[in-house]
């Protein structure tokens, strides 16, 4: 690994559908821009060309069911080439790294969610390149019913649930799943995790993300709005 891919930082941001993540990871960007920092800023599934393709195959809703499996392979396809693509080239130019979704979303929905199994996951992603991890990540935990009624309201506004609103359909107990995976990945992986309650305003939970990222970037309290 080069010096450049140790001296920066890689970012995850995860959570159920709805928990305001995204957001999150936009105020988060503009904060570390603002103090001067390369910041490279990228999503999961979607990432690249490839991927925004492998995107549409997987959040458009659809009358023929697609499998878990299916899903699964889509899920790691995409990541793969964000991966080669975008996140490691990023590192290596010295450039730090938000990701949107990565392989623990991967764990908690398709493992968790779809019930395939955690260890089924980890098998497809114990070679290089989709061996790597980021350095942090940050779930933003917040109950299904308020995270999915967010996330229906937000599709309906602007018109992705046609395209999109394939998780959203899911059942809650779906969801449940998913949340309870996403607890529990924490709970066994407390160094490179942090928890933030997402169920309070948005100028809380940003708050919230700097504390947690202190250790790193004392700056980021003052850096300018």
């Amino acid at each position: 690994m080069s010096e450049l891919i140790r001296d920066v930082r890689w970012i995850s941001f995860e959570g159920i559908e709805g928990s305001g993540k995204s957001t999150q990871v936009r105020r988060l960007a503009d904060r570390l821009r603002q103090s001067g920092r390369a910041l490279t800023v990228t999503h999961e599934p979607g990432g690249t060309d490839l991927g925004a393709r492998i995107r549409s195959l997987l959040l458009k809703p659809t009358q023929s069911p697609m499998s878990s499996l299916t899903e699964l392979l889509l899920y790691t396809a995409d990541r793969a080439q964000h991966l080669n693509e975008v996140i490691l080239p990023a590192l290596e130019a010295g450039e730090h790294v938000f990701c949107d979704r990565y392989l623990d979303a991967t764990l908690a929905y398709q493992g968790y969610g779809r019930e395939l199994g955690c260890e089924r996951v980890r098998e497809l992603h114990r070679h290089p390149p989709l061996d790597r991890m980021p350095d942090r990540t940050l779930l933003f935990d917040l109950d299904v019913a308020t995270g999915l009624g967010r996330a229906r309201e937000r599709n309906r506004a602007a018109g992705l649930d046609v395209i999109e609103g394939r998780f959203e359909d899911e059942a809650v107990e779906f969801h449940e799943r998913v949340r309870r995976g996403y607890l529990e990945l924490a709970a066994d992986d407390e160094l490179r995790f942090r928890v933030i309650d997402a169920g309070r305003n948005p100028d809380e939970v940003e708050a919230a993300v700097i504390v947690a990222l202190e250790d790193w970037w004392p700056d980021l309290a003052e850096a300018p709005e």
